[in-house]
């Protein structure tokens, strides 16, 4: 899969990029590279609705209005993955999210959420 992503603004640390692209990593369900389509610049990506189960991130309104979001249905919640020697963490604080009907996508920041910048990927069971 790739999927052309539009941010509203520049993610930050990466600005001036707005324009990305997801991409599968091959063999890992929910895992993604997300690129920029105007350079090398990339960062892996996991979908919280897939890993994440108890990843509840609330957004305001105008957050969701700024997406176009009509409903969360047609949202996709992406963390950032940051691999570490202790292993990998997520940042579940600045959840990218995307509206999957349009590609449409914004880094959002949790304020007033108890959510942790670098939470440790614990390996799936089963």
């Amino acid at each position: 899969m790739s999927m052309p992503l539009q941010f509203i603004t520049a993610p930050r640390g990466f600005e001036p990029l707005v324009d990305f692209a997801l991409h599968d990593v091959e063999g890992v369900t929910g895992l993604y590279a997300l690129r920029a389509t105007e350079s090398e610049t990339r960062v892996f990506v996991v979908d919280a609705g897939v890993h994440l189960p108890d990843y509840t991130p609330e957004i305001s309104n105008e957050q969701g209005s700024a997406l176009q979001l009509e409903s969360s249905d047609n949202a996709i919640v992406l963390v950032v993955a940051n691999p570490g020697n202790g292993g990998m963490t997520l940042n579940l604080m600045a959840p990218i999210v995307v509206n999957a009907t349009t590609g449409r996508c914004a880094q959002v920041i949790l304020e007033g959420q108890e959510w942790p910048l670098r939470a440790e990927l614990a390996p799936r069971l089963g």
